[in-house]
């Protein structure tokens, strides 16, 4: 049977973000491998050239960061509802002041939310961080690679680890609706929770996190202590 050509979906956005979750991944890799050469080369010539790999690592990891949140935000804003975050947490009807509360209402959201402290602060530690960069942010690219592979969706033999917000309904579901070629035009979303319908929905989880995500700062000077003795 020929694969159904299916009408409707929006797949460049959702590509564009799956990338990024990727290219996140590797440059938070690249980062903390960089800055941990830096680390153990403090006192040769190679020591600049890996701390500046590590600062660009760094950064291409804050903007792949700051491209999912803006492409998820995107795909809430237009209810494209064939992607099943995107289904899960809006509808229609939905007051568009809301689509902050409904982004991090599920768990890829609530843990792309903490990264996006991370890389906030780990940018004030770049700008602020004097000899203890390269320690420090090696340490923080590590959490930040475990915490991107939580919205990578990973199998490590039988079991999964986290979800890709960026899922279509038909790559999760095994219905009939898929059967029909205009299935977009059929689909509604779930909506928001009419419990976290309110604006201290809207500004409390982020500074909720904010503290939250914060505490990685002296957890990481204080791993980078104990390293480098």
């Amino acid at each position: 049977m020929d694969e159904i050509q299916y009408i409707g979906e929006h797949l460049l956005p959702g590509q564009i973000g799956r990338f990024a979750i990727v290219f996140a991944f590797i440059t938070a890799l690249l980062a903390a491998i960089s800055y941990t050469f830096a680390t153990n080369r403090q006192h040769t010539a190679e020591f600049s050239n890996w701390k500046k790999i590590g600062h660009i690592g760094f950064s291409l990891h804050g903007l792949s960061v700051f491209t999912i949140i803006g492409v998820i935000f995107y795909l809430m804003a237009n209810t494209y509802f064939e992607y099943q975050y995107v289904q899960l947490h809006v509808s229609e009807d939905l007051p568009k002041r809301y689509i902050l509360s409904a982004f991090w209402e599920g768990q890829e959201g609530s843990f792309l939310l903490w990264m996006f402290w991370h890389v906030v602060l780990g940018f004030i530690l770049m700008w602020k961080g004097k000899e203890w960069k390269a320690p420090v942010l090696a340490v923080l690219a590590l959490v930040e690679v475990f915490l991107m592979s939580m919205v990578m969706g990973i199998y490590i033999g039988d079991m999964k680890f986290g979800s890709n917000p960026f899922l279509l309904l038909r790559d999760v579901m095994d219905i009939p609706l898929f059967n029909n070629a205009d299935y977009v035009s059929l689909i509604k979303g779930n909506g928001l929770n009419p419990l976290l319908q309110n604006y201290w929905m809207t500004i409390h989880p982020p500074t909720l996190f904010l503290g939250f995500a914060s505490t990685v700062v002296p957890f990481c000077f204080a791993v980078a202590g104990l390293w480098t003795g």
